[in-house]
C-alpha cells in the first residue's frame, strides 16, 4: 500500500513545512518503501503522529474581486508529503473496517 500510495503521488502539488517535494518522495518510493511502512506502522500501533507532520503552512490563494479584500482569498494548507501518505493509510484503513462490518 505504501509502495502504491507513493508512486501515486501529484507531482505537481508544492512541498509543505518539512520542505520535501513529493516528487523526491514519488522517485525515490522504491527506496523509501520499506522504511516509511516500518514508521508508519509504529506510528499506527503506538497511536503517536509526528508534529512535523501536523504542522501547515496556510497560504492565501486569491480567488475573483478586489485584490485588498481578505474575503477574496481563501486557505490552501501546504502539508508534509509524508504526513499526507500517513493519512491516506489511515482512511484506507478506516474505510476497509467499515466496509468489513
Amino acid at each position: 500500500m505504501v509502495n502504491d500510495l507513493l508512486h501515486h503521488l501529484d507531482t505537481h502539488k508544492s512541498m509543505g513545512q518539512d520542505e520535501i517535494h513529493p516528487m523526491v518522495v514519488s522517485e525515490l518510493a522504491e527506496v523509501l518503501t520499506k522504511t516509511l511502512s516500518i514508521i508508519y506502522q509504529q506510528y499506527w500501533l503506538t497511536g503517536d503522529f509526528p508534529a512535523d507532520w501536523r504542522l501547515a503552512n496556510v497560504m492565501p490563494i486569491y480567488k475573483k474581486g478586489r485584490k485588498e479584500d481578505p474575503g477574496n482569498y481563501r486557505p490552501v494548507s501546504l502539508t508534509s508529503v509524508l504526513g499526507k501518505v500517513m493519512e491516506q493509510i489511515v482512511l484506507s484503513s478506516i474505510i476497509w473496517h467499515v466496509q468489513d462490518n
